[in-house]
């Protein structure tokens, strides 16, 4: 739900899916129709864990930012071994977290070329 808020203002439109836990999360990737440009995942969730979410997901063209609070290089390396390109570092600021989660969205969902600042 943090996320949603980050990105509430954001200057570009975004359409966010979020699925509730790694079960749903899977489901959706799964999904032949379901297109995305970008998937932030938190290692710590429900029911599939998000590094057991990267080894069961063949990941493809859409890049995987883990975006994990946990400080782990091992989960770091493992993260990105499986496919990841970043592992981000949640901030406790939430300044801080709002700013970095449009940062990521910039860096890997927006075309080349498109800088949106506000």
């Amino acid at each position: 739900m943090l996320i949603r808020q980050a990105l509430y203002e954001y200057p570009a439109p975004v359409n966010l899916h979020i699925a509730r836990d790694g079960e749903q999360a899977l489901l959706m990737l799964t999904n032949p129709a379901f297109d995305l440009d970008l998937i932030i995942l938190d290692l710590n969730i429900p029911k599939i864990t998000g590094t057991a979410l990267l080894e069961r997901w063949r990941i493809g063209a859409t890049p995987v930012v883990v975006f994990s609070s946990s400080a782990n290089p091992s989960e770091k390396d493992r993260s990105l071994a499986l496919g990841a390109r970043e592992f981000v570092s949640k901030p406790t600021d939430l300044q801080q977290f709002s700013d970095v989660v449009c940062g990521i969205v910039e860096k890997w969902a927006m075309p080349e070329g498109t800088v949106v600042r506000t």
